[in-house]
């Protein structure tokens, strides 16, 4: 199956160009953080540049969509990564001159990121493209067994620079992968319709437009409001609750939370491998399914509370977690007319990056006067309740619709 993808010309230079992407993407959010502590030493001013990174998504994921819809695909994409290049070699030259401050830092952070809001809905729009519906489901998981192998040999990266070239060669490196990016795409054979010009006017209208268009469809309505909803409450528990929980049980929890991670990792890889074999068109009931097996996980580890338990309850998390995703984005893919693509898919970065910082905001509130464990459990139990819920629902609706196709075809 992998290996008749593979030879496709399209979809295997569309995979590589997405899998260097994303290693330049998370190295260089890497080495701003990096640099931003060195120059400054400085908690506070290593979170501005934090925020730089998270902020252009929230200003700008939506327009970043409607452009993914209005402009050839294979053009934009090429051109926003050649932008890449010289915001980040310009790091490297004014650190090499001296002239390197901590504003200009936050400003090519926030320039490169808000590239990101216009590339990402357009190359994720891209894969329908290259490929035929049935190919879509073992697309996607190979696409997302990449992207999360990229993230898992990144630091193994990071450190080998660290302790080479140091960390201003991050930014030499990270322009060199959007070159290979530009090569990649520049070898997609795309057949886009001729687009005409949009005025800025038009890009809130067409954001109306796919508002009021989403409102209608109730799958796609219900995917995005229980993906808010179930990344919400599994952002602090799993970014920062797990950590302070290793705290609470161990005296090594930085290496333990680094094996958790790891085990999670190869989990979800594992998992992305094999799901194609066995399901090769996802649906509603599959996403609230993995939604499901996800939030048992989280209340499993929150329940028992012991690093062995951790262990077991990642485990559980990285089975869920890709099943959900995969199901999510073939939704997309399928329910989304191609004009649309780009706005369905940044306004799902945008839902992601919304519930993440309401996350982090409300339970590091809550943290200060309920257990951790006790926000561990309550969240993996209310994803699996209201997973319960929706399929319920789903299943009244579906029975009074073959009770009425019933009473129909006797009258």
């Amino acid at each position: 199956m992998y290996r008749s993808l593979w030879k496709q010309k399209n979809i295997r230079y569309y995979l590589m160009g997405g899998g260097v992407s994303r290693l330049g993407d998370v190295l260089s959010a890497m080495a701003f953080l990096f640099l931003a502590y060195d120059m400054t030493g400085s908690n506070v001013h290593t979170t501005g540049v934090a925020l730089a990174e998270t902020v252009p998504y929230l200003l700008f994921g939506l327009i970043g969509g409607v452009v993914a819809d209005s402009f050839p695909r294979k053009k934009l994409l090429i051109r926003l990564d050649l932008l890449r290049v010289p915001l980040l070699l310009s790091i490297s030259l004014l650190h090499g001159f001296t002239l390197l401050t901590y504003p200009v830092l936050i400003i090519v952070s926030f320039l490169v990121q808000t590239i990101g809001c216009f590339f990402n809905p357009a190359h994720r729009a891209v894969l329908p493209m290259v490929t035929t519906e049935d190919e879509r489901s073992a697309a996607n998981s190979l696409y997302d067994t990449i992207t999360r192998g990229v993230t898992i040999l990144t630091p193994l990266i990071s450190i080998t620079l660290l302790n080479t070239v140091g960390v201003i060669h991050f930014f030499t490196l990270d322009a060199f992968t959007y070159l290979i990016s530009v090569y990649c795409l520049s070898r997609l054979t795309l057949e886009e319709p001729l687009k005409k010009k949009q005025t800025i006017r038009f890009i809130f209208l067409s954001i109306k437009e796919f508002f009021l268009w989403m409102v209608e469809q109730s799958t796609i309505r219900n995917l995005f409001f229980f993906t808010f909803y179930t990344v919400f409450l599994n952002t602090w528990v799993w970014q920062v609750g797990l950590l302070l929980a290793l705290e609470d049980v161990s005296t090594k929890s930085e290496e333990w939370y680094s094996g958790i991670q790891g085990v999670f990792g190869a989990t979800v890889i594992l998992t992305n491998m094999v799901l194609p074999f066995f399901i090769k068109r996802f649906s509603l009931y599959h996403y609230v399914v993995g939604a499901a097996i996800w939030g048992s996980g989280i209340a499993y580890y929150g329940f028992f509370y012991g690093v062995g338990h951790f262990f077991i309850g990642c485990i559980i998390v990285g089975i869920g977690m890709p099943v959900a995703s995969l199901a999510r984005v073939f939704i997309i893919q399928s329910y989304v007319a191609e004009e649309k693509m780009g706005r369905a898919f940044s306004t799902n970065a945008v839902l992601l990056y919304a519930s993440n910082t309401l996350s982090l905001m409300l339970y590091g509130f809550l943290s200060a006067y309920i257990p951790i464990q006790w926000l561990m459990f309550s969240s993996g139990a209310m994803i699996v309740l209201a997973c319960l819920l929706l399929a319920t629902v789903h299943f009244i609706k579906l029975s009074k619709l073959r009770r009425r196709f019933l009473i129909d075809s006797f009258k």
